[in-house]
């Protein structure tokens, strides 16, 4: 690419975009994108905003319709050239505000244009917003026409068949499995749980000597959605302060909010949808005992039993530990400490030997900055991760040498 010629290109797009176009301006744009080489339109369409250029462009009764040409082009007849950055970005502009037919016949044409290990990059390029407007919202309620969707989630299905990930995508509820906050008077309120942020980087990074790639975080909670995305968005910017990475959202809704069977129905209804969005990969994840996480997990694991590897339980209710083996059996496993979570999911083959010692190293820093409100609630805390961290040192600390 001639970079002197792309940055005249891109400052004539961008005198054309100024104010408003009329259909000439509209011609010229259209015509400036077609006769670019694939570096330029990449470099042209990286530079520019895509909503306003999405803006610009009109369809009209009587008249061209630039506005469905630039679709055609960019989505169909070009999409192959395109980076997935650019292709990500464009779908985000799409999604944003309306989405009218021509949107979701071009965002279907984008979808069927990415093949592969690609098509997994892509899903998770649209999943890395850090706000509402996610994947799933994108295909289970921005693209209205059911057979276009269906169109799209065969595609997806066929491919994630053909190119399984090998990885895991982390789902976790949030209220008493992040932080304390409803149920759990065992931590001060709104306390961050020691080695549960480690605890997630694990499950993350997977057991290999290569870690899996970062990034397959998502909460599931009862938290309703508007539909605005406003408190999806408090919730991502209360996460972001306490120091979660990036991660993607799925909320419940109002009629859900009572009742825990509601509140698993809800949840259970987002992961059967998020299942379908990311068939390519396996799924744990991590709940608690207070508020319907339990019959959650083990819906998750009947309906899905080869993709969904474990449910983690983090017990506030002080489950009787007969009841915590009966669910063991079925896969769900209650833990009182995240040094305790990460000794099943290392177990279980989930996390690396030296995932559960980060996981402990992380726990016991974290809970040294706790400020209880008794010392008697302090130390029955620290009993419960002495004990954890007992097992994961016997397990995680070098065999003295044999003697001779």
């Amino acid at each position: 690419m001639d970079p002197h010629a792309a940055t005249k290109k891109l400052e004539t797009l961008r005198t054309l975009m100024a104010g408003h176009t009329d259909t000439s301006e509209e011609r010229r744009i259209l015509d400036l994108l077609r006769d670019a080489n694939a570096a330029e339109l990449n470099y042209l369409l990286a530079n520019i905003d895509l909503e306003s250029l999405l803006g610009d462009m009109d369809d009209r009764i009587f008249g061209p319709d630039h506005h469905t040409a630039l679709l055609t082009m960019l989505c169909r007849e070009r999409a192959a050239q395109l980076a997935l950055p650019v292709r990500a970005s464009l779908v985000t502009a799409l999604q944003r505000g309306g989405t009218p037919a021509t949107a979701e016949r071009a965002l279907r044409d984008m979808f069927l244009s990415v093949h592969g290990r690609e098509l997994t990059a892509f899903k998770n390029l649209l999943d890395a917003g850090n706000n509402h407007q996610d994947l799933e919202k994108l295909l289970f309620d921005d693209v209205d026409d059911p057979a276009l969707r269906e169109e799209i989630l065969a595609h997806i299905l066929r491919e994630g068949e053909a190119a399984p990930s090998g990885e895991n995508k982390v789902l976790s509820d949030i209220d008493d499995t992040f932080f304390a906050n409803l149920k759990d008077t065992r931590y001060p309120s709104k306390t961050v749980y020691p080695g549960v942020l480690a605890f997630y980087a694990e499950l993350d990074r997977g057991p290999g000597i290569i870690p899996g790639r970062e990034g397959d975080l998502t909460f599931v909670t009862a938290r309703p959605m508007d539909p605005l995305g406003a408190v999806e968005n408090l919730t991502f910017d209360s996460l972001r302060k306490h120091g979660v990475p990036p991660h993607v959202v799925l909320s419940g809704s109002l009629t859900h909010l009572l009742g825990n069977s509601r509140i698993a129905a809800k949840k259970f209804d987002n992961f059967q949808r998020y299942v379908r969005v990311f068939p390519e990969y396996g799924f744990v994840f991590v709940g608690d005992s207070g508020q319907g996480d339990v019959e959650f997990g083990d819906k998750m694991l009947t309906a899905a039993p080869h993709a969904v590897h474990a449910v983690f339980i983090h017990d506030v209710v002080d489950t009787p530990e007969t009841t915590r083996r009966a669910w063991r059996e079925k896969r769900i496993h209650f833990f009182d400490t995240y040094v305790g979570a990460a000794l099943e999911a290392f177990a279980l083959g989930l996390i690396s030997r030296d995932g559960l010692a980060r996981v402990a190293i992380a726990a016991r820093e974290s809970m040294e900055g706790i400020a209880f409100t008794s010392a008697a609630q302090r130390d029955a805390r620290k009993v419960e991760l002495t004990r954890d961290l007992q097992r994961a040192d016997a397990l995680t600390s070098p065999s003295p040498p044999a003697a001779h």
